[in-house]
Order: C-alpha cells, then sequence, then structure tokens
C-alpha cells in the first residue's frame, strides 16, 4: 500500500472545529463510502496532546485520513510515526490553510513558498509510515507582507509557480494532490474570506490533471451540488466538498451513485442511529451537545428545519430530546 493513495471519488473537507469525531460518525450513519479528514491537527499538537482525544477514532469511520501541518522535517516524522498505531488510510500534508496563526509558524499555505522544504517534510513522512501520504495545496499564494523580506517573490500566483511545487514535491514519490482553487491571500484576509474572495480557478486543476495523467489529482473549492461534482470528474480523479455537506447532510444520500449503490437512508432512521449514539455518549458521561451541535442540516431547507435547530441547540439536548423529536417526525 506504500505510495499508492486512497482512490475515492468524493471526499469531506478537513474542517477546524467541524470535521471532529462526533462528525464523521453522524457522517458514517448516512453514508459509508466518502473518504472523511480529521481536522487540521500541528505535529507540535501530536507531540504534546493527548493521544487518544486528539487521534482516536471509531472503526466505522475508515477510509480516513489524518491531516497534519508541520513546519520541518523533524517534526513531522516524530508526530506521524506517533500516529502510526491509530492506523488511519492516509497521511495528508496541509499546504493551504491561510490563517495567520499557522502562517506565523510556518505552516500551511506559507509554505507553498518552499516547495523544497515541503518534500524534506514528506519524505520525513514516508520515512516513518508505509501509509501513503498526500498533499493538500492552494494554486498559489499572495505573501505579501508575510513572506521573509528576502524573499524574491511574494505573489505566486501563476500557473507555473503550482508546477513547480508539483515538480519538486512529487520526486518524493507524491501521487496525490488536493488542489485548492483559490489562492491564499495570507495577510489581509481571513480563513474564511479565503474561501471565498480569491476567485476560483478551475480550469488551472483541470490542465494539471491534463498534464499530469499519471498523478491523481482532487479538485476542491465552491462544490455544492451533484451536477458540479459531476461536471468535475469530467476533468479530475475526484472532487472534495467541505461546509456543502455540513451544512446540509443529506446530499450525502446523493453520492451512492459513485459507488455503485443506492442510499435510501430516511432522516426518521438517520435519528434513530442518533438516539444509539447519543445514548452510548450519556453512559460514558460526555455531552450530547458535542454531538448534536453538527446535526443542525439535518432538515436543510425543508419544513422543520427551525423546529430540529432550536430543540438540539438546548444545553440539556439530549437522547430524550431526540426521542421526542422522532415522535412528531411526521409534522416536519
Amino acid at each position: 500500500m506504500k505510495g499508492n493513495a486512497v482512490k475515492n471519488k468524493i471526499s469531506i473537507a478537513p474542517m477546524v472545529d467541524r470535521t471532529d469525531r462526533n462528525f464523521r460518525n453522524f457522517v458514517r450513519m448516512i453514508n459509508k463510502d466518502v473518504l472523511l479528514y480529521t481536522e487540521m491537527i500541528t505535529a507540535q499538537a501530536i507531540l504534546n496532546g493527548d493521544l487518544d482525544y486528539i487521534l482516536g477514532f471509531n472503526e466505522v469511520e475508515h477510509p480516513i485520513v489524518l491531516q497534519i501541518a508541520a513546519t520541518n522535517p523533524e517534526e513531522a516524522y516524530k508526530a506521524v510515526k506517533i500516529a502510526e498505531k491509530y492506523n488511519y488510510d492516509e497521511i495528508n500534508l496541509n499546504v493551504g490553510c491561510p490563517s495567520d496563526r499557522i502562517s506565523g509558524n510556518m505552516m500551511g499555505a506559507y509554505l507553498m513558498a518552499f516547495p523544497k522544504e515541503v518534500a524534506n517534510i514528506v519524505k520525513a513522512m514516508k520515512e516513518a509510515t508505509g501509509k501513503p501520504i498526500s498533499i493538500k495545496h492552494r494554486i498559489g499564494i499572495d505573501g505579501k507582507n508575510i513572506l521573509p523580506a528576502s524573499f524574491g517573490r511574494t505573489l505566486l500566483d501563476k500557473y507555473e509557480d503550482m508546477v513547480n511545487f508539483i515538480n519538486i514535491t512529487k520526486e518524493i514519490g507524491i501521487n496525490k494532490y488536493i488542489i485548492h482553487a483559490r489562492i491564499a491571500i495570507l495577510a489581509g484576509l481571513d480563513p474564511k474570506q479565503n474561501r471565498s474572495v480569491p476567485p476560483l480557478r478551475y480550469n488551472e486543476v483541470y490542465r494539471a490533471k491534463k498534464e499530469y495523467p499519471d498523478l491523481h489529482i482532487e479538485i476542491n473549492g465552491g462544490i455544492k451540488s451533484v451536477k458540479e461534482i459531476d461536471e468535475h470528474l469530467n476533468y479530475v480523479d475526484s472532487v472534495m466538498l467541505g461546509r456543502e455537506i455540513y451544512d446540509n447532510p443529506m446530499i450525502l444520500t446523493e453520492f451512492g451513485k459513485y459507488y455503485g449503490k443506492e442510499i435510501n437512508i430516511t432522516r426518521k432512521e438517520i435519528i434513530e442511529k442518533m438516539i444509539y449514539y447519543v445514548e452510548n455518549m450519556e453512559r460514558q458521561q460526555l455531552r450530547p451537545h458535542l454531538f448534536l451541535m453538527h446535526t443542525h442540516g439535518l432538515f436543510h431547507n425543508i419544513r422543520g428545519s427551525k423546529a430540529w435547530k432550536r430543540a438540539i441547540n438546548e444545553p440539556k439536548a439530549d437522547s430524550a430530546t431526540l426521542k421526542e423529536l422522532l415522535e412528531k417526525i411526521e409534522n416536519f
């Protein structure tokens, strides 16, 4: 399996404060096949944190990718070595996060300006594990006021800049790239703005696949429907969605066709699974809110949405709340 990244038509993007184990288990109540990602986890968090809390997951979550952010090869090696025992299906290096905190620590999209250092980090990761390694990155960066003053160029937003990044890193044996089809602006925009202000440039991702047919190229950014997924799959190998799935999780039922099956689960059946999950949390004296807060979108854009959100937003919402809602399901 070494070097061969997980091939999957659809993946759910790593999202801070969203793609934790509770949300991932919610996804698995609806769809068993899409590729899941953890939240981005820094190498330092792995080296210094509660490992079972940070890295633990349920078997049902497979296939699942651990995404890390690292500053240098040494910490990347140590973090991946520690993560080995948790048996993730793939390890992904974040070279796309535009946040000030991440860039300030020379991680995320900042590293696109240093492809040789990324190659060294990836090489260390590969030495630490037999699991496949992939890279998630932007098509370029605007590093004005962030990159060192001695750096020759701070605007690395040309297609040729991305090609240079791919050429250098693929020599280490990377064969899967998840490309967010926008540049990252490292100063002046927050992460939310960086998901909308820089324009989408899908054609450059398509071009990368055409010019690198042996690489697995996955596209990410602004994708919201099966129609859009189908269009992208004419040009690339796979598609990553993020907030659309979080806000409208029932779209997961439309993805069965990518796995040769139909997904006919109803909201009533999902709530029944949720009750079982929350009851298990209660037995472990865990707060149901940590799970329920990820389920706001279950009745997205249909009758009952406001009532659902109001009920599960109650601080004391629990399995009994879900049972009451289940009884009222016909009124939704």
